[in-house]
Formats: C-alpha cells, structure tokens, sequence
C-alpha cells in the first residue's frame, strides 16, 4: 500500500524544513514542484543561479527557492536559501517520496526457512531470498529481485526490480539500488593456458557501504580474494563496470558508462564524467575530476581536474583540443618553413665555398 500523497503545504511549512527565510507571503500554500517555465499558480519552483534571475519575470509559480541575493528583486513569494538546488531537492522529496509502508512477504515472493528477516520489509511478487541471507528492518525488495546465499542487506535498503545480489556481499544500510544492477558478478578472472584460458575462481565478495546508490544495469564484481568496496555516500550512475577488487572512496561520483579496471583504488569526493575509466593495479588520490571521456593509465595525485587520454591537467587539454582544429593549418606551414629553411642552408653553403 503506497501511502497517500501530500496536499497544499504553506511556505512557512516548507521554510521550516529547508531552512533560510520567506520573502512575501509565507501562508502562500502549494501542492507541488514543477519547473520555472511550466509552474502554475499552486506550484513552487526553483532558480538554481541568480544569474538567470531574469526568467522570474515570465514564471507563473505561487513562490520560488532562491539565492538570498535575490531578495525583493521580484513581487512573488520566494524561499531565500543559501543553496537553493539543495533545498530543491528537499522540498521535491517532501511533496513526491511517499514513506514507505511494510507489505511483509507479498504471495509470490520466495523466502528460504534459513533467512532474517527485519521488521517491516516489503518482499515484493517474484523476489527471492536465499538460504543465510539477512535483511534489514524497512528494506524493500521489489519484483525480481534475488538476494543470495549468506548476503546482508541492512536497513531502508531499496532495491528496484530486477536487482540481483550474488552470495556473500554486504550492504549497508539506505542503500538503492535501480532496476538490474548486479552486485557480486564475477570478476573477469582467466588464466592463460596456452590456446585458451583457464577461469579463475572468484572467491571474494562486495561491501556496498551506507547511504550508496548504483544505478540501472550497472556491475560491481566481487574480488578474485577479499573484497571490492563502495565506500559510505558513493553515487554510481547506469551502466557503470567496477571490476574485481576496486576501491570507491566516500562521495565519489561515478556517471554513466564510467569504467574501472581491477585492483583500482579510487579516492575520496572524485567525479569521473561519462565514459571516462581506469587502468588497472593504480590509485588515484581524493578530490580528483576526470572529464568525460578521460583516461587514467597511471597513479595520480590528489586534488586536480584532469582531462584527455591520456589525462593531463584539464587546462593543458583545453589548449590543446583548441590546437586540434589548426593542425592541418599548422602541417602546412611547417612544410613550408623546413623548405625555405633548406633553401637558406643552401644558399648559406654556396656563400662560404
């Protein structure tokens, strides 16, 4: 039973939860958030950069999330904030995320004689949980959903449809994982054997951390020995490979089709952007940005923005895609000097014979 969901909320309400202070009427009631161009009379919206403060003038909202900066700048009702995304996001999860109501084991669900189960879980139609498994008081398992041998899911975990947790993994707790992701896959172990290759087993497993999100069909494996770790507060987006003994530091951020190889340690509050990866066996250091579509072959230090593959600092790779254009340009010219350069030499010869 989805619980129902919430009706005209007063800005004062919402002031109370994010924080800051109301510019104009704070018993202004709305029922929702939309965006500043499609806001209607009941609805709240938000401006993320003042800078855009000129679209206030055609917004229809009954009130905005705003910069402070932006006080008595236009006659609407706004919600003064520090960090208006943030408070954005607060306010949207107030009017749109309904609290979770337990459903117990659901007919359809399959659940082995040996596994915990917490209070008030939610084991949806089709979802399976295996003998030893343990899940966590307020964890919901949707449609699909199967939980291996001996895996521990903690508390208000989420996991959408379709989620497969292999044997032996671990999740902390409020962690969601979206519809297909695979915890616990097979590390890509082989053995050289002459014309083939052995397969090495995977013997290892996944800790997943507290408050983690992994998106769709995205694959963390586990380690060939020990274990591959997603630290506390990482977000992983869809379709992202973290191979066989990787380490994901706390609040690192890893978007769509990010790869990284085996025995990778990745550091603390690192963005990698879409389609950028890793060498394997290196380390990057904490608070390190790769711009989409970088590369990492080697160790790197921490506390840069690095792009390009392979990656350099990004202001050196700014100058040289900017080169990039003028090379054909620049090809020609150089052909031309090397020939007016031999013509000099031999002019100069001639003269000094």
């Amino acid at each position: 039973m989805k619980a129902e969901r919430r009706g005209m909320t007063s800005l004062a309400v919402l002031v109370d939860l994010v924080g800051g202070c109301v510019s104009g009427d704070p018993s202004t009631s709305v029922s929702g958030v939309a965006p500043l161009d499609l806001a209607g009379p009941d609805q709240i919206s938000f401006l993320a950069n003042p800078k855009y403060k000129e679209k206030l003038a055609d917004c229809s909202a009954a009130a905005v999330i705003a910069h402070p900066s932006l006080s008595g700048s236009v006659a609407i009702p706004l919600i003064l904030v520090e960090n208006p995304y943030l408070a954005f996001a607060k306010i949207l999860t107030f009017f749109e995320v309904s609290p979770h109501v337990a459903q117990g084991v659901m007919a359809g669900a399959h659940v082995h004689s040996d596994a915990i189960l917490g209070e008030n879980v939610t084991i949806s139609p089709g979802a399976v949980v295996s003998a030893g498994a343990r899940i966590g008081k307020g964890t919901q398992l949707h449609s699909g959903v199967v939980i291996g041998e001996d895996v521990v899911v903690g508390e208000d975990c989420l996991l959408h449809a379709n989620v497969t947790v292999r044997e032996k993994c671990i999740l902390g707790d409020r962690v969601i994982l979206q519809p297909g992701a695979v915890v616990g896959s097979d590390g890509f172990g082989f053995a050289p054997d002459g014309s083939s290759y052995f397969k090495i087993p995977q013997a290892g497993y996944v800790v997943i951390e507290d408050d983690v999100e992994i998106g769709s069909c995205s694959c963390v494996d586990r380690g060939t020995l020990g274990v591959t770790r997603v630290a506390r507060g990482a977000k992983i987006d869809n379709l992202v490979q973290i191979a066989h003994n990787v380490q994901i530091g706390e609040d690192t951020i890893l978007v769509a089709q990010v790869g990284i190889a085996g025995s990778t340690t990745i550091g603390k509050h690192c963005t990698f952007g879409g389609q950028s990866a890793t060498a394997g066996h290196i380390k990057v250091g904490d608070n390190v940005t790769l711009a989409a579509r970088g590369g990492i072959p080697n160790n790197v230090d921490s506390n840069q923005t690095l792009a390009g593959v392979p990656a350099m600092p990004h202001r050196n790779w700014l100058k040289a895609t900017m080169t990039m254009p003028h090379l054909p340009e620049m090809r020609k010219e150089l052909r031309q000097l090397k020939k007016e350069m031999a013509e000099l030499k031999s002019k100069l010869a001639k003269e000094d014979s």
